[in-house]
């Protein structure tokens, strides 16, 4: 493995590509109303959430209906050699969507359509600008749902792009697992097809796996198939509040290496419930707390529940505060989802610079308690929730963006929990994936050759480096 790199990406690269005068005409003959350069809108999708917010916006907008839609615009920005950046819901953390390299963002919103819903199969495909709480209301009716849920209303060709994971994934997965096939139109305006129905294949290279995660690097996801499953027939949330957050993890980490099959787990620090309790209105103690949920027939979900609440006591935990009726875990779930823009109001003005390091379960508190030592002792307001079931966990370093010093500080803490991470046997990024700001850290823990590879096949998919130049490494 390399030295961990040095404050990696404090600021972008930026290395704008002029987009000409004739692909601007062109991309306005074939979309008319659906393609706009106003300001406006190139700046509406020329920023996300995460803490860079000097880049300029793209050259225009194309809003894209259908998979010919994308394959036209793809096609005429490969003619110019024009960089295609896209765009669902905006929601990214990591500047995925920025147009560091210029170029035109291509907004699959409106590809909004749910195909296919094969319940006895339990498969859906969808377009890529369906969202998860969209597919879940289309699926209720027949008694199944979605499960990967990563706090966000992001759509499902976003997840894919980043690989997303979330709340459920300790016991669902993630979209690695959760994805079946897709429909992608390539860098060469092609559409190709990854995958089928089928639950599993031992037919050539898993191409489909090749584009999860890609991060719209190596071409534009205009389908997804994915696995569904039926509703629970019992469900039942928990609360658990402990004297520490060292103690919440013990018993988080009990649970998993006992085989608790627990739905959901999630750690909320004093400072995060202090937030949440102000943003929603609630009253939870102001204490490092677990917030769990448990899927199963009735018995089983009393099973799980008892052997975790008996867990819980051994490390301090109090008596679990239950939420039964789908209002109450509705509410509190909610709560749990708002806790980053409940922490970001918390200091009116901020941008976050957020972690989300996932280590082997064992070294789960070695990794996190360091974390929170160090953000302590920094001074800058800062936010922790992690999925700890899977030993993933998100350290929210809350700064003034205009103040170099401060954000300065704010990475060298990121460089700190990231480099412990990789030295614990983790990852750089569990959930959110790499986009402009983990660049250096992913090189550091693939090392030289994963990224020799990486090159290679980024270079035989996209030759122009047209497909969102700039994300996951330099080219």
């Amino acid at each position: 493995m390399n030295a961990p790199t040095q404050l990696a990406h404090v600021a972008p690269e930026i290395r704008p590509r002029p987009a000409p005068q004739a692909l601007l005409d062109a991309l306005a003959r074939r979309f008319g109303a659906r393609f706009s350069a106003a300001l406006a809108v190139r700046e509406q999708h020329g920023r996300d959430e995460s803490a860079f917010t000097t880049v300029p916006p793209p050259a225009a907008v194309v809003f894209a209906e259908s998979t010919a839609d994308v394959q036209d615009a793809v096609r005429l920005c490969a003619r110019y050699k024009v960089p295609v950046i896209p765009y669902g819901v905006g929601s990214s953390l990591e500047g995925h969507l920025l147009a560091v390299q210029g170029g035109i963002s291509l907004d699959v919103s409106r590809m909004n359509q749910v195909l296919s819903v094969n319940a006895e199969d339990l498969t859906v495909t969808v377009q890529p600008g369906v969202t998860r709480k969209q597919l879940n209301e289309e699926l209720k009716s027949a008694s199944l749902f979605f499960p990967i849920d990563p706090g966000a209303d992001a759509s499902l060709g976003g997840m894919t792009a980043t690989r997303a994971s979330g709340t459920n994934a300790v016991r669902y997965g993630t979209m690695r697992e959760n994805v079946l096939a897709l429909e992608v139109v390539t860098a060469q305006g092609e559409v190709i097809r990854t995958g089928t129905r089928a639950r599993k294949s031992s037919a050539g290279y898993d191409l489909t796996r090749l584009f999860i995660g890609s991060e719209g690097t190596l071409g534009v996801v205009t389908e997804v198939t994915l696995r569904i499953y039926p509703l629970p027939e019992a469900v039942s949330a928990a609360i658990c509040s402990f004297p520490t957050i060292a103690d919440a993890v013990n018993a988080v980490i009990q649970t998993i290496q006992l085989g608790v099959p627990i739905a959901r787990v999630e750690l909320i620090d004093a400072r995060s419930v202090r937030c949440v309790n102000q943003h929603s209105k609630l009253n939870l103690r102001e204490e490092p707390l677990l917030l769990m949920e448990f899927h199963g027939s009735p018995a089983s979900v009393k099973e799980q529940a008892e052997v975790v609440q008996e867990l819980a006591r051994d490390q301090g935990g109090n008596d679990f505060e239950w939420a039964d009726t789908p209002e109450e875990r509705t509410r509190l779930w909610t709560a749990r989802h708002n806790a980053y823009f409940a922490a970001v109001q918390s200091r009116p003005g901020c941008r976050c610079i957020t972690t989300d390091v996932c280590v082997p379960i064992s070294r789960l508190a070695d990794a996190l308690l360091d974390s929170v030592r160090e953000a302590d002792d920094s001074g800058i307001p800062y936010f922790l929730v992690g999925h700890v079931g899977d030993g993933n966990f998100h350290m929210g370093y809350l700064i003034d963006p205009d103040d170099a010093d401060e954000r300065a500080r704010a990475e060298a803490l990121n460089h700190q929990v990231v480099a412990r991470a990789l030295a614990l046997g983790g990852t750089c990024t569990g959930e959110h994936g790499v986009g402009l700001h983990k660049m250096g850290f992913l090189r550091d823990e693939a090392g030289d050759g994963a990224m020799a590879v990486m090159r290679t096949i980024k270079h035989a998919l996209d030759p122009d480096n047209i497909m969102n130049p700039g994300k996951v490494f330099a080219w």
